[in-house]
């Protein structure tokens, strides 16, 4: 049973301390290189979608189900097998989806551009409006709030739960402010924290009541097929975000965001966006001004690669197989080096791309920049709040998906050795 740091005395935390700089040293002169800032897929990951490159060749038929040339310029929305798939997917019918090229965070950032521009429906655009703000929950995923930081919207932070961002905090500021135009969500396994909403805060995003008529639920649900384990118990349940809006009379309240980033080829996949006819007419609006079409054939390749959702989720099990155990090893190893030293906290969650450590108060800048001494590159400390500003300085983003089993093993105990000198330092310091 390890004693808590916050009950041994002085000598012990020092004798302690002198233990760790010892071993941390020896890490230090391996001379190691290991990146473990982002949630990239790892070369056997992306092994796995090989096949995809053979579906295709030059005497293969590059029409879709209704004929329409695949090679050519055209059909905006995305071909209807493609628009099948992706509804699969994402739990939509296919007359809601629109196809785009590989990047959803670049639809993200075009419907927060066309908003600015042109405004959303019919209002106002948001450049001729005043102190346009967006709620962020917190920890949140980095790129979302890149985008609205580079658009110069002002971004209130919410605090994240298990059950997902506070909601009585959401609906107070959403009903109240006609300023506040949109809230990000990355409602299945968050980034980072793993978390899925609840039923009941779905329920109560489609109840919202906004003060603006162009505010939308930005739902970019990245994760809803990376399950880490194939028995359903052991996998989150997500209700669907514009069924719910439709019931609650809402039905213009959400996009929702949905690639094949991390199923297939993260630079070579389709994204699609979710929504209601009235947002799809309006999106498309605009779209038919930007582009006569997204690659056709790259949608052909998934799908006659993929075939249908049963095909995608037999990949992810796959994908899962890889993934697991570097989750596993890392809470085996956070348990066993960090478990009942009463200094830091961290998810387990059953899917998605990220663990979230939580340090003491005040340590996570300096963890990072002790770890990347030892040639350790994490996430910077900071980048999961808005404008890279985490007041507490203790969230970290674990990304386990890109080293081998060998690297993110060295990787994780010079972690965990950095987390424990630099708490030592700071309580020595008292």
């Amino acid at each position: 049973m390890k004693k808590p740091y916050f009950e041994m005395t002085r000598r012990e935390m020092s004798l302690e301390r002198e233990r760790l700089e010892s071993r941390f040293e020896y890490m230090k002169n391996l001379g190691l290189s290991l990146d473990m800032s982002r949630g990239k897929p790892s070369k056997e990951q992306l092994k796995l979608s090989q096949g995809m490159m053979d579906v295709l060749n030059s005497e293969s038929e590059l029409v879709d189900e209704t004929g329409a040339d695949c090679r050519n310029y055209g059909i905006l929305g995305g071909i209807p097998e493609a628009k099948r798939l992706m509804g699969e997917m994402s739990e939509v019918k296919p007359e809601n989806m629109l196809i785009f090229g590989n990047s959803s965070l670049n639809v993200m950032f075009d419907m927060v551009s066309r908003s600015f521009t042109h405004g959303v429906c019919e209002n106002d655009p948001w450049m001729h409006q005043e102190n346009v703000k967006f709620l962020c929950p917190v920890p949140g995923y980095d790129r979302h709030f890149r985008i609205t930081e580079y658009f110069g919207i002002d971004m209130i932070n919410v605090p994240m739960s298990e059950t997902g961002p506070d909601m009585d905090m959401v609906e107070d500021l959403v009903s109240k402010d006609p300023t506040i135009k949109g809230i990000w969500c990355v409602p299945k396994y968050s980034n980072p924290q793993g978390y899925t909403y609840s039923e009941e805060t779905v329920k109560r995003f489609a109840a919202l009541e906004p003060a603006a008529d162009d505010f939308r639920i930005y739902w970019d649900n990245a994760y809803s097929i990376h399950h880490l384990y194939d028995d359903p118990e052991k996998q989150d349940y997500l209700p669907e975000i514009l069924e719910e809006c439709e019931k609650a009379g809402h039905p213009d309240l959400a996009y929702k965001f949905i690639s094949t980033s991390k199923v297939s080829f993260p630079g070579s996949g389709i994204a699609a966006v979710a929504s209601s006819k009235t947002n799809l007419s309006d999106i498309k609006r605009h779209m038919r001004v930007q582009t006569i079409g997204h690659d056709k054939v790259n949608q052909l390749r998934h799908v006659r690669y993929f075939k249908d959702i049963n095909g995608m989720r037999a990949h992810m099990s796959k994908m899962a197989g890889i993934l697991r155990p570097k989750f596993e090893m890392i809470y085996e190893m956070f348990d066993r080096k960090l478990g009942g030293l009463g200094i830091a906290t961290w998810t387990t969650p059953h899917g998605g791309y990220f663990i979230s450590f939580d340090g003491l108060e005040g340590t996570a800048k300096a963890i990072v920049a002790m770890a990347a001494d030892a040639g350790v590159k994490l996430t910077p400390a900071g980048a999961t709040f808005p404008y890279g500003i985490d007041w507490r300085d203790t969230n970290i983003r674990i990304a386990p998906s890109y080293p081998d089993m060998e690297e993110l093993h060295t990787a994780t105990e010079i972690f965990t050795i950095c987390v424990r000198l630099v708490t030592l330092n700071k309580l020595l310091r008292g």
